[in-house]
């Protein structure tokens, strides 16, 4: 049976092992090409997978995938316990594609190299297409869909509110990031003293989602709370480069985890009494304003990283303003065009 160990040193994971030479040695490429929590992500997808098969990698077979398929769909807490997102009562859709990914990603990898005895990946991409004549690859049923969902978002009173229940101005600093900047959660923590612009108003994010790099402009709200951080609760004698650090106990000093943000942001919910708040959501909030506004949709393809206007795409469903006046205006050339005479109608 597969084990995760994380070996860390200063706070940062070093090495991730499962205690299989073949798997040992994909976490160690998959660690040259993503991010901390990329890796950490396919380790234990692999640890899951594999502790349900009970099989070494060179023998796991397509039958063996559909059973783990089958697994994680399996009820969780009673048939009749659902999800209202998906219906599901097993996994998530999303998670179990993810696992599926990971696994596809490691066969696929054990296949390059020749020598692992793996000649052909179990994962398959797709079932095949049932049009007859249809492109191999092309129009195959996926092995797991997964529900086009619109983000939550938040109203202008909940950021308010939220923003208030806040302590420091650290924490406020690190909220207008993800509601004014659009800034994911790891590229809030993975700033760094150079990162800021203060007179430009701008933010290098210098390890995005993917490895991609941009440049981002943010109102003078975050660069008035991320001041008064640095000047009065940053302790002086810091040794990071890192912008936001923890402020109290033993860790003072050091970067501050994903653990410590989340667990700021429960603490501020909970005191402005909201039911939801999560990072992603104030992202989310961010560029649908944005678009409400009336931003062009590649111009916040390019302020949130996107690699494809199709992820970019959601925001015209949530910027119910826009969708409401393309309505209108369709709405009244129709009926302008019936009101017409029969003879100009044609025209």
């Amino acid at each position: 049976m597969p084990c995760l160990v994380r070996s860390a040193a200063d706070g940062e994971i070093e090495k991730i092992t499962l205690g299989h030479p073949l798997l040992d040695d994909y976490l160690v490429f998959v660690a040259a090409r993503a991010r901390t929590n990329t890796w950490l992500a396919v380790a234990y997808d692999l640890k899951v997978f594999f502790e349900v098969v009970g099989k070494e990698p060179a023998v796991v077979t397509a039958a063996d995938v559909f059973a783990f398929l089958a697994a994680q769909r399996a009820p969780r807490r009673g048939e009749r316990v659902v999800r209202l997102e998906d219906g599901e009562a097993g996994l998530a859709a999303r998670t179990i594609a993810r696992r599926l990914s990971s696994l596809r990603g490691l066969y696929g990898y054990l296949c390059a190299r020749e020598d692992t005895g793996v000649r052909r990946n179990p994962v398959p991409a797709s079932l095949a297409a049932r049009r007859p004549g249809a492109r191999r690859g092309r129009g195959g049923v996926p092995l797991i869909r997964t529900p086009r969902t619109l983000p939550r978002v938040l109203a202008p009173a909940e950021v308010d509110a939220l923003r208030a229940a806040l302590r420091t101005h650290r924490d406020r600093a690190m909220v207008d990031a993800m509601v004014l900047g659009g800034l994911r959660r790891c590229e809030v923590l993975g700033l760094r003293l150079e990162d800021l612009s203060a007179g430009e108003r701008r933010l290098f994010v210098a390890e995005g989602k993917g490895g991609r790099q941009r440049v981002v402009p943010v109102s003078a709200r975050f660069f008035a709370a991320v001041g008064a951080y640095l000047e009065s609760e940053r302790p002086a004698a810091c040794a990071t480069r890192q912008v936001f650090v923890v402020l109290k106990g033993a860790r003072r000093g050091e970067p501050l985890s994903a653990a410590g943000l989340d667990e700021i942001l429960d603490g501020a919910r909970g005191r402005a009494g909201l039911e939801r708040a999560s990072c992603h959501q104030l992202r989310h909030t961010c560029f649908t304003r944005l678009r409400e506004a009336g931003m062009a949709l590649e111009a916040i393809q390019a302020r949130a990283g996107h690699a494809s206007i199709e992820s970019t795409r959601l925001y015209l469903h949530l910027a119910n303003g826009w969708l409401e006046e393309e309505y209108l205006r369709a709405a009244e050339a129709i009926e302008a065009q019936a009101s017409l005479p029969a003879g100009e109608a044609g025209r």
